[in-house]
């Protein structure tokens, strides 16, 4: 139960979660060796998904009832799991994809560039994002440092853990949101990058993708990790010891989904992208912890899904394209220098 109240989630998602034959071990290192299908056997043809650790859960669920629809009946979901922009860059360097999710927008924005999705790839009412999360801290059991926001994670008793933004997508979401809080949404920048520069010196580790930030955690290292609210439920519905609280002020995280121009399975790429949006599988994400993007959908799930008071977006920061030159390049970006400076 999260300290905001939130259901511990359906018995029908539990029981199946617990019965998972995976552990959070299996995705350490955010290495997209991971491969696994989707459950069918072909007959119907394949898709070839490679997609950022954190949403297997979801698609778990999200697979199963694809292959319930006539569209989807008999196709093999052949799924490659691994860090962001690990994933975007081997897709740019040859890997055999259908259909890409990833964790944040400019991993695809890597493949428009290279000629392998279409521009106009996020054209629709959602911008291409079938679901997402909010950026959460996750805490022990009976959350024994009293964490309750932000301003918590200076204390000096406050060890944190969040992933290596330079390859791990969630962490980019997780240095925005104590960012955007502190700056007033990017209204004051250097308040922002004051705050990271007093937070990154309590983080002692750098793991390569949220996932394996989720199993350092898990392992005893740190107090507090900052994390996708989706990968925080789900370690709670595994039975593992910690807890989490959405802070007050926060980021939304809008997780990209695009098939590529030269999809080798085009038609139940573009089925399976499709379905991803219908109220099934809206219903699937929101069973596995992430928000679903249709109001009607998103309605049903208000009481486990509730708004903070404050959920800044990319877009509050002058999207994408402005964050990456401003914020992460190497070498020139603010959070990318108050990173570096930390903790090398």
């Amino acid at each position: 139960m999260s300290r905001t109240g939130r259901p511990a989630g359906r018995r029908r998602l539990l029981a199946a979660l617990m019965a998972l034959p995976i552990v959070l071990s299996a995705c350490a290192g955010g290495s997209s060796d991971e491969v696994g299908g989707g459950g069918a056997d072909g007959s119907g043809g394949t898709v070839d998904l490679y997609a950022y650790a954190i949403p297997k859960p979801g698609y778990d669920e999200v697979v199963p009832a694809f292959n319930e629809t006539e569209a989807g009946e008999g196709v093999e979901v052949r799924q490659s799991y691994g860090a962001s922009a690990d994933q975007s860059r081997k897709i740019a360097r040859g890997a055999p994809a259908d259909i890409v999710s990833f964790s944040l927008e400019p991993d695809i924005t890597r493949l428009v560039d290279a000629g392998l999705v279409d521009p106009e790839w996020n054209a629709d009412a959602t911008r291409g994002v079938p679901f997402g999360s909010v950026v959460a801290l996750v805490v022990r059991a009976g959350n024994p440092k009293n964490i309750r926001g932000w301003d918590d994670l200076l204390r000096p008793d406050v060890d944190v853990v969040t992933p290596n933004p330079f390859s791990s997508g969630s962490a980019k979401w997780n240095l925005l949101a104590p960012y955007a809080a502190a700056g007033d949404g990017g209204r004051d920048q250097q308040a922002g990058i004051d705050f990271l520069n007093q937070m990154l010196t309590r983080v002692r580790v750098q793991p390569k993708s949220g996932r394996e930030a989720t199993e350092t955690f898990l392992q005893g290292t740190g107090d507090v990790l900052i994390s996708y609210e989706n990968e925080a439920i789900f370690a709670e519905r595994h039975g593992d010891p910690v807890e989490h609280i959405v802070p007050e002020t926060t980021f939304r995280i809008e997780n990209p989904v695009a098939v590529l121009e030269h999809a080798q399975h085009p038609e139940k790429a573009l089925a399976f992208r499709d379905f991803l949006y219908t109220p099934a599988a809206q219903r699937a994400w929101a069973e596995a912890g992430l928000r679903p993007v249709d109001p009607g959908v998103a309605a049903e799930y208000a009481e486990e899904f509730p708004e903070p008071a404050t959920l800044y977006t990319i877009a509050d920061l002058g999207g994408w394209e402005t964050v990456e030159a401003e914020l992460f390049a190497p070498d020139s970006g603010a959070i990318a220098i108050a990173y570096d400076n930390a903790t090398e």
